[in-house]
């Protein structure tokens, strides 16, 4: 997340230090999170919880009592227990979108919450059912999909369409009037409209959409998102290229963890159908919140303790935070 002149002006200094015209002066360069930064007296989220504030802290420390090596026990109060996922999922909807039906207006009710989840795929089951949930008729738009090098025509446009890729946004993507999207592309950073950027659907037409950027230094602005070509990066283990022309957004009722870094969710719900699998993930989806009460953990239990509680896995990598 850091700005580009400052990555900018590294590459040019290396080059000049060690007189190599490549990228970086030709030094492999490892950019990651700021592990460091977890190492905080508070969290300034939750600084009006300290209770929160420690807790948070010790879990992106490490520091929390573990069980079975790394699980840890969720306070009761913050969590949901687990029956069916069906039934959960919508005990957990309920905790985080109460009301949802008469709410749909204000701006900040629908912004002010989340679900986030560990993988895409959970991330649209989610979506899918709270836009059944939202009140209005639905605006359906469909992506164009082609394979650029497929000269023998061995990918058909219905094999396309069903691919669901991380990064890209659905073939078939449903909305309503006043629904939470958040962009996959930086379109106009000067004007608020960079990747992340949460918006608030206004109006639909056929080849553009009428939002309203609901958060940031340009909420409240209003703006038109086009329908533009996307494609993957080159690692992505395709045997093709696949080219998607959508609008480059995704319904927001529910984010992954790793896409909801950075964010600030005063109503946050956590819905873990499995462990986290990376360094401070739990810490980055405990802390979007900023109190104790506001914030709901549904936790797929994937073993038996002998302790009473709901335990979940908590990877950190003590060595990445030593001084």
């Amino acid at each position: 997340m850091a700005r580009r002149q400052s990555i900018e002006a590294v590459d040019r200094t290396l080059q000049d230090i060690t007189g190599i015209p490549l990228p970086f002066g030709g030094k492999t360069m490892v950019m990651g999170g700021d592990f460091r930064k977890m190492r905080l007296t508070t969290n300034m989220r939750a600084i009006n919880d300290p209770w929160f504030s420690d807790f948070l802290l010790r879990v992106g420390d490490g520091t929390q009592p573990s069980t079975d090596g790394t699980y840890i026990c969720i306070p009761a109060d913050m969590t949901i227990l687990f029956t069916t996922k069906e039934e959960s999922i919508k005990e957990l909807i309920n905790a985080i979108f109460l009301s949802l039906r008469t709410n749909v207006q204000p701006t900040e009710y629908i912004t002010s919450r989340a679900i986030l989840t560990t993988r895409n795929e959970t991330v649209d089951e989610i979506n899918d059912h709270m836009i059944d949930l939202f009140q209005g008729d639905a605006k359906v738009y469909y992506s164009f999909d082609t394979a650029d090098d497929d000269k023998q025509n061995l990918y058909p446009t219905e094999f396309l369409n069903s691919l669901t890729i991380s990064g890209l946004p659905p073939h078939k993507l449903r909305l309503k009037t006043g629904c939470p999207i958040i962009l996959l592309r930086n379109i106009d950073p000067s004007n608020g409209l960079c990747n992340g950027t949460r918006l608030i659907c206004k109006a639909f037409a056929p080849n553009v959409i009428d939002a309203e950027i609901a958060i940031g230094d340009h909420k409240g602005k209003r703006v038109f998102l086009p329908r533009i070509p996307m494609c993957l990066s080159e690692d992505d283990m395709l045997p093709f290229k696949l080219k998607r022309k959508q609008f480059p957004i995704r319904l927001s009722f529910s984010m992954t963890i790793n896409k909801s870094q950075g964010q600030t969710i005063p109503y946050v719900g956590i819905y873990l159908p499995e462990s986290v699998f990376s360094h401070g993930q739990l810490y980055v989806a405990l802390s979007r919140g900023k109190s104790r009460e506001n914030t709901k953990v549904l936790v797929h239990p994937d073993k038996k303790f002998t302790q009473l509680g709901v335990y979940t896995s908590n990877v950190v990598y003590r060595e990445v935070l030593q001084p």
